[in-house]
């Protein structure tokens, strides 16, 4: 009677715990295009990472602006771009307002995760090595971009 007792009282905790978190969690990441792949929502709403080098946007040298796959909200300017040699597309800064970050201490390193602001879609990590005044390497996993060149 007592385990059964303890059981009961440590799931009733669980879920008082996870659950406003899972809720919260959801309420910030919404897939707003249908058209997704599954590739696209693992990187986007379970923070996954493409393969390096495997990205069509690592050879896109064309002025204009990309924007979140998700949710169309503009991103980074082709301006900021650069070859970071990591396999990823890279830029020195992103747009005002463009992303919300937070602490990831995923891989046993202190890295910081950006999420696009207006949907909450998982972009990439940003890293304090970039080539430019900024020092920025927004590091951004190029099935979450969508390029739209300027006209």
């Amino acid at each position: 009677m007592r385990r059964k007792f303890l059981k009961v009282l440590l799931n009733s905790f669980s879920i008082l715990i996870i659950y406003p978190y899972t809720l919260i969690y959801a309420a910030t990441k919404k897939i707003i295009n249908k058209n997704l792949t599954e590739e696209q929502k693992e990187i986007l709403f379970n923070e996954g990472t493409e393969k390096p080098f495997t990205s069509a946007l690592l050879q896109e040298n064309r002025k204009g602006f990309y924007h979140c796959a998700n949710c169309g909200n503009k991103l980074f300017s082709s301006e900021a771009k650069f070859d970071s040699g990591t396999g990823w597309p890279s830029f020195s800064e992103a747009l005002p307002g463009a992303f919300k970050t937070k602490i990831d201490y995923a891989f046993g390193m202190k890295r910081t995760e950006y999420h696009c602001a207006k949907c909450g879609a998982h972009h990439g990590h940003v890293f304090n090595d970039g080539p430019s005044e900024t020092g920025k390497r927004f590091c951004n996993n190029g099935l979450c971009l969508i390029f739209k060149p300027s006209t």
